[in-house]
């Protein structure tokens, strides 16, 4: 039985089986991607062990937590080994205490190989917080009206060999009021802060990374503070596309469920207006998609085009299409030379205004 450093254990995240040993509620939380969970204690027990602690002694709560895990002692080892059948583990819990220690004693002694992570889950948060914060990656912010395609240009950047990280795909969220729909459960704050950092460390910083313009707030997950306080002074590439393209775009992605939708426009009701509410409510009601669409991106238009306004991007770069395919779009972002330091723009032609922004139609 070893102790290594959460570093060590972001290291073997890929290829060594980790077992979380806190409770379901603390596992569900946040937990190491790829992690297992394996609770000595549920979280019910938990919580009487603290009662315990708190009211009477430490003595006191770990009979108690004895009590509890005694039984469990032939389950959790026929369950760790049918997870880790080369009996090789990672074990850690909140703050490398009593549970991954007693864990690890277990299946040491059931003839396991295990390595206990010093500090615990704990140690691994400031981690993952210290590397999203990082302000050594050079990212490239792709910004756009809703309905522009953001994302399906960042995976299609992806497949050409640029470098990307999609905040909607790991937040489950398209980032409006209606991103919710035909998505999975959004995952807790702190779950998307260990998936973005699960992506960025396998980046190559030196090299740009494509990232889509966000507000903090992508439906119930938020971004941590200075990271999204960084990509406000980061090089901006703003396209715009046709307006009846976008709404085209947005009918075929939204277009799935009357109520999800109505539930949706509900939800801006006081930004939107009662009028403009009513006008779309009874659009969906006939099935009249196109015009819902059109006054939902009116507002989001505005809203967009405001927090562009307050913006103050280390270098902004307006890029207009009008009918290129989503290929052709790629095309021309590659091409892109963008150097962070210099904000300049060298591979394609634009006209610099006198506020600091290129304007360049391909």
């Amino acid at each position: 039985m070893q102790r290594i450093d959460a570093k060590n254990l972001i290291d073997r995240i890929d290829r060594d089986v980790i077992f979380d040993t806190r409770s379901p509620a603390e596992f569900a939380a946040g937990h190491v991607p790829g992690a297992v969970s394996l609770p000595i204690f549920g979280d019910s027990e938990r919580q009487t062990i603290g009662t315990i602690y708190k009211q009477e002694s430490s003595t006191a709560a770990l009979l108690k937590g004895l009590d509890f895990a005694g039984p469990k002692m032939k389950r959790l080892v026929e369950q760790a080994t049918q997870l880790a059948p080369e009996k090789k583990a990672i074990v850690h819990c909140w703050r490398g205490g009593q549970r991954s220690a007693a864990m690890a004693w277990l299946l040491d002694f059931a003839g396991f190989q295990i390595d206990v992570v010093e500090g615990g889950y704990k140690a691994y948060r400031r981690e993952v917080l210290a590397g999203v914060n990082d302000p050594s990656y050079h990212f490239i912010v792709l910004g756009g009206q809703t309905g522009s395609g953001k994302t399906e240009l960042l995976i299609e950047l992806a497949k050409r060999g640029e470098q990307i990280v999609d905040l909607e795909g790991l937040a489950n969220h398209k980032g409006s009021a209606f991103g919710w729909i035909g998505e999975q459960p959004q995952p807790t704050t702190e779950q998307f802060e260990n998936s973005l950092f699960e992506v960025m460390r396998k980046l190559d910083r030196t090299k740009r990374i494509w990232i889509e313009n966000e507000s903090r707030g992508i439906g119930r997950v938020f971004l941590p503070v200075e990271f999204a306080q960084r990509l406000r002074t980061l090089p901006l590439v703003n396209i715009s596309i046709d307006f009846d393209l976008r709404v085209s775009r947005l009918v075929e992605t939204y277009a799935q469920n009357k109520s999800e939708l109505k539930a949706s426009f509900e939800k801006i009701t006081r930004k939107l207006g009662g009028q403009h509410l009513k006008t779309a409510l009874e659009a969906l009601e006939r099935h009249d998609f196109r015009t819902a669409a059109e006054i939902a991106l009116v507002y989001y238009d505005q809203t967009y085009q405001y927090s562009l306004d307050r913006a103050k991007p280390g270098q902004l770069i307006d890029l207009d299409f009008d009918s290129q395919s989503r290929d052709e779009i790629v095309d021309c972002l590659i091409k892109l030379d963008l150097q962070i330091e210099a904000s300049t723009l060298s591979s394609l032609t634009g006209t610099k205004n006198t506020n600091g922004t290129n304007q360049t139609r391909p």
